[in-house]
């Protein structure tokens, strides 16, 4: 009889006791809001502020209430207008189109390659074409693009960098974190995400211009000085009467929820990638799937895995329900419809007809995408794969190439 899995791919790992104990002692002060503190006391979201900063190595970060709202807050405090063209990468969740279309700009979309980048030539033809003045880079399921030959592009045709690092939280190309690249960059801490409050983000940022245009965003009410990680004063005097408020804020227990998963971070990406390469060596053991290389510089975060089945397109969709049949979550993203995260450039009609993007619907017909829970142990893993294995193998043989 076939093996199946019975752990959750959407379970993840408890709250530690001391964050529980710290986050009940502010339920029982009842000082939720983050600017709700005595004289001298800082709040739970400005010491996380001042403590992701110093992870990030950058001098300003902001606490607020979702990696979407970090996205459009920083392409806001960035200088996007209604009607400016932002290119941004074809292969990325529905937050980074709707953050766009939150400024009122308008998506030019390119390429990406066979490994899930952004594509270096055709981002090149679309910045000297386009007249963008902003890029949304995603690194999409953590994997990092040539960020020498991007930033070289970007610099060329006077682009402004916006990362989103959902994906890439700890993670590292060249030595230089993911995030560092770029003017400003949003990280994510939803539930799915390397750290977890349910829901939330973080923009960080060395640009002082950026970072006071971003609090006040936030909804700051002009108490700056109660910011962990922000600019001088004098920042906020020479923005503050231009720029509006559009209340994001981060709340005290999400923040005391983050600031104890902060302390564990470097050592839950080794926990990933250990489960992570569990899964890339047996899924490489199948001569019918794919799994792309990782660059020796790139210092990724295992949190998910991408592969391509040698497979017809109409035996993906046997596949997923193969390998849902024995307790694996396999995601395509090839499908006509949507279905849950697997949206594609081409399902976001409200942003009107795109230009079609052969390469990327080519990328994409064959990518299948699985989560690895930190509640997984490796040989959890090892056995994930097997089933993976197993049913590409069967359906191979029913839907042959």
């Amino acid at each position: 009889m076939a093996d199946v899995f019975s752990k959750s791919f959407t379970q993840q790992e408890a709250i530690d006791e001391d964050t529980i104990a710290r986050v009940t002692d502010i339920l029982r002060g009842g000082r939720l809001h983050r600017y709700n503190t005595n004289p001298g006391e800082s709040s739970e979201a400005a010491l996380l502020e001042a403590e992701y900063a110093a992870y990030q190595g950058v001098k300003y970060c902001l606490a607020c209430s979702s990696g979407g709202y970090a996205l459009a807050v920083a392409l806001r405090a960035s200088g996007v207008k209604p009607g400016d063209k932002v290119l941004a990468n074809a292969y990325t969740l529905a937050p980074v189109p709707g953050a766009i279309h939150n400024t009122g700009g308008v998506p030019v979309f390119v390429e990406v390659d066979d490994n899930w980048h952004i594509d270096v030539d055709d981002l090149a033809q679309k910045a000297a074409s386009s007249g963008a003045r902003h890029l949304m880079l995603s690194h999409m399921r953590g994997h990092i693009a040539d960020m020498d030959a991007i930033m070289e592009i970007c610099e060329r045709y006077d682009i402004c960098v916006v990362e989103d690092c959902a994906h890439t939280m700890g993670a590292r190309w060249k030595g230089t974190r993911s995030g560092n690249f770029g003017r400003v960059a949003a990280f994510s801490a939803q539930t799915y995400k390397h750290i977890n409050s349910g829901e939330g983000g973080l923009l960080t940022t060395d640009d002082e211009e950026i970072a006071a245009r971003a609090i006040i965003m936030s909804g700051s009410y002009m108490l700056y000085e109660n910011h962990g990680a922000a600019p001088d004063e004098s920042v906020f005097a020479k923005v503050m009467l231009e720029t509006p408020n559009y209340s994001g804020r981060m709340d005290n227990m999400r923040a005391a929820i983050l600031r104890g998963q902060l302390l564990g971070l470097d050592e839950n990406v080794r926990r990933w990638n250990g489960r992570y390469q569990m899964l890339e060596r047996t899924l490489r053991s199948s001569s019918l799937i794919e799994v792309s290389e990782r660059a020796q510089h790139e210092e990724y975060v295992g949190s998910s895995i991408q592969f391509k089945p040698r497979l017809e397109k109409a035996g993906f969709d046997v596949l997923v329900d193969r390998c849902a049949a024995r307790g694996v979550d396999v995601k395509w993203f090839g499908g006509d419809e949507p279905k849950a995260f697997t949206s594609r450039y081409d399902s976001w009609r409200y942003l009107g007809e795109q230009a079609p993007l052969p390469k990327t619907l080519a990328v994409l017909g064959r990518t299948c995408d699985m989560r690895v829970p930190l509640t997984f142990d490796v040989s959890d893993c090892e056995m994930v794969a097997k089933i993976v294995v197993e049913e590409v193998a069967q359906v191979a043989n029913q839907h042959s190439l």
